[in-house]
C-alpha cells in the first residue's frame, strides 16, 4: 500500500486508512512510535528488540476485582 506525504499547516503527514487502523488496533490520539535507523523509519519492534528493552522490574501481583455477581464463579 503506497500513502502520500500531504503537508498540514507547517507540519507534512500522511494518513492511515480506516482497516490498517483496525488491523493494528489504533485509534485517534493514540501515541506511536517511530524509530530512524540508517536514514530510514522503522516502526516495527521485533520480539528481539522488545526483549532488549525490558527492564526486568515487573512483578506480577494479584488484586481484588470486588465480588462475584452472576456466573463467573
Amino acid at each position: 500500500m503506497y500513502t502520500t506525504i500531504q503537508k498540514w499547516g507547517n507540519s507534512q503527514g500522511i494518513r492511515l486508512p480506516k482497516a490498517i487502523l483496525e488491523m493494528v488496533n489504533l485509534n485517534e490520539n493514540d501515541t506511536v512510535k517511530l524509530k530512524v535507523e540508517d536514514g530510514k523509519a522503522k516502526n516495527h519492534i521485533s520480539l528481539k528488540e522488545r526483549i532488549a528493552e525490558y527492564g526486568g522490574d515487573y512483578q506480577p501481583q494479584e488484586w481484588d476485582t470486588g465480588y462475584s455477581v452472576g456466573k463467573e464463579v
